[in-house]
């Protein structure tokens, strides 16, 4: 019984999550400015990283843990240029 209760939470999480990436990328292409795309972004790639650490906790793969970790990163230090960017109007000092 709890496993069907945690199974089926889990993918009611990730059809959420669907929905939120969703709204993210409607922000990242209709955004009316730089800074709503780079909000719209770094909130893509956080809910992506959770879509994968759901995904993962179904499966029993650490492979997606993995993966969740790389986005993270690569978002974080992303999301920094960009605002860096958007700020100075360089990246590289």
């Amino acid at each position: 019984m709890s496993a069907a209760i945690l199974d089926g939470s889990i993918l009611l999480a990730q059809i959420m999550l669907a929905l939120a990436c969703a709204c993210c990328a409607y922000r990242i292409v209709f955004g009316p400015r730089a800074q709503d795309r780079i909000l719209g972004l770094d909130a893509f790639y956080v809910t992506s990283m959770l879509i994968l650490l759901t995904i993962g906790m179904r499966t029993g793969s650490a492979v997606y843990f993995d993966a969740a970790l790389v986005i993270a990163i690569v978002g974080f230090v992303g999301t920094v240029a960009l605002a860096k960017f958007l700020m100075r109007g360089e990246v590289v000092e």
